[in-house]
């Protein structure tokens, strides 16, 4: 069998590629064959992973989006990592049926917990009962952690996300997170060979969503990029496996925060609790509520009859392309029960937020703060030091020290200025060369010009056969 490595790197369009700045995978791609694929929607990380890996929309799958509301717990749930979530067979799954004995490693891809694969590695911190977050990692078999830190040294989390990721710090360079995991996946080949490798390199999202695609800034980022890939593609290629480079979505330009939740709550659609000072969405008595996930928003109504007139109220808010309904998502493969009863699409050049308080001295302390499971929606801002801060590391450094003397801390130094965010994706692009590319070697050269991104998955078992 042909052994395969999958490079998944976020954010690779045919644009960027065209840049000049990409000169290693640009002449790589050059040789091979190179296709478009049609986005998944969302257009966001755990959906398209999901489409790629199973073959399925969402509607068989069952992943909406990064997050959804689980309306039994009356609860978001966002960036969970159990593989059982995944309500349709992976592609692994399939091959090893037709060859016993095929592997597959998963590096930092999604759903990485509990899955078949026979190696995994997944970011995954501690909770100890005092309340304090150790940064760490999550693998199988559980030996490999151990392992893993002994000879490539602690994984920097600081670096995968948050204001310390995509930029210089003491935790490391830019890109120390898909250095660190480029290592592991050459680690990881020489010691197990797998039949299948997915590896993902977060590198490009930082600060493509910071300042746009269109940022001088992201030209660094990009030669960086290339040079991490090109080790890789070497690595391989000298070691007989063949290599396929893709991306989940391109980002795109934006200007516009559309607070979707303060247009719900000013019209006494949405609920919210005091907690200590602080207001607190409550999901489970809100008539209407949005999950924000980049430019796609799961609107969840709690009564039937209220649907359509949600529906208007959203079609009218500006910043909002369109409103789908139960006929619109079951034609394009989102209508589960995970799903919203309506999905908001932003229109171009804006993004949504979660954000549902209407004076910032009341938002919850989590708002300030990168805390991905307890804000009820993606926040991009997290990505962000507060420019209100005057000594900002000096800040960092106090919070730091009260953590090691064990004192209770708020690591409070996240704006909530979501103007400042550049670049978001979730809805399909307008333009083609902002659509995810796949670029793969040479006995692909004949294949067509794109992709559905449910077709990923059988091109990827194909090449392994």
């Amino acid at each position: 069998m042909q052994r395969l490595a999958v490079i998944n790197l976020v954010g690779l369009t045919s644009r960027l590629l065209q840049s000049g700045h990409l000169p290693r995978l640009f002449r790589w791609g050059q040789r091979g064959w190179q296709a478009l694929i049609q986005p998944a929607f969302p257009a966001v990380t755990c959906t398209a992973q999901a489409n790629y890996l199973t073959g399925c929309l969402p509607a068989q799958h069952g992943i909406v989006g990064n997050g959804w509301y689980q309306r039994e717990l009356a609860e978001v749930h966002f960036w969970k990592q159990s593989n059982h979530l995944v309500t349709a067979p992976k592609m692994w799954e399939r091959l090893r049926q037709q060859h016993p004995g095929f592997t597959c490693a998963k590096l930092f891809w999604w759903f990485n917990m509990y899955s078949s694969a026979d190696w995994s590695i997944t970011p995954r911190p501690m909770y100890p009962a005092d309340g304090r977050k150790i940064f760490d990692i999550y693998t199988w078999p559980y030996e490999l952690k151990p392992q893993l830190k002994r000879d490539l040294g602690e994984f920097p989390f600081p670096t995968f996300w948050g204001p310390a990721a995509g930029v210089p710090s003491p935790q490391g360079p830019p890109d120390a997170a898909s250095r660190w995991i480029a290592a592991a996946a050459q680690w990881i080949e020489r010691q197990f060979q797998p039949h299948l490798h997915l590896i993902y390199l977060p590198h490009l999202d930082y600060n493509l969503q910071r300042h746009g695609p269109e940022a001088a800034v992201v030209q660094e980022d990009l030669r960086r990029v290339d040079e991490i890939a090109g080790e890789l593609l070497d690595f391989f290629a000298g070691r007989g496996v063949a290599c396929v480079v893709l991306s989940e979505y391109g980002l795109v330009p934006v200007e516009q925060p559309v607070h979707v939740n303060r247009v719900l709550r000013q019209e006494g659609w949405l609920v919210v609790k005091e907690e200590l000072g602080r207001e607190l969405l409550d999901a489970g008595a809100c008539r209407a509520f949005a999950v924000a996930d980049h430019q796609v928003a799961h609107i969840y109504v709690k009564n039937a009859g209220d649907i359509s007139v949600v529906r208007r109220l959203l079609e009218k808010t500006p910043g909002v392309a369109q409103v789908l309904g139960p006929e619109e998502l079951a034609a394009c493969g989102l209508r589960h029960p995970r799903a919203g009863d309506l999905v908001a699409v932003a229109a171009a050049r804006a993004w949504f937020t979660y954000y549902y308080w209407l004076d910032d001295a009341r938002a919850p302390d989590f708002a300030r703060t990168v805390d991905i499971h307890r804000k009820p929606g993606y926040d991009p801002v997290e990505l962000f030091l507060n420019p209100a801060l005057r000594f900002p590391r000096l800040k960092i450094g106090w919070r730091l020290l009260q953590k090691k003397l064990g004192f209770r801390m708020l690591m409070d130094v996240i704006p909530l200025e979501a103007s400042l965010v550049r670049g978001s994706h979730g809805a399909i692009p307008a333009m083609e060369a902002d659509y995810p590319v796949l670029l793969a070697p040479h006995p692909w050269r004949e294949g067509p010009a794109s992709l559905a991104s449910t077709e990923v998955a059988a091109a990827l078992a194909d090449y392994c056969r």
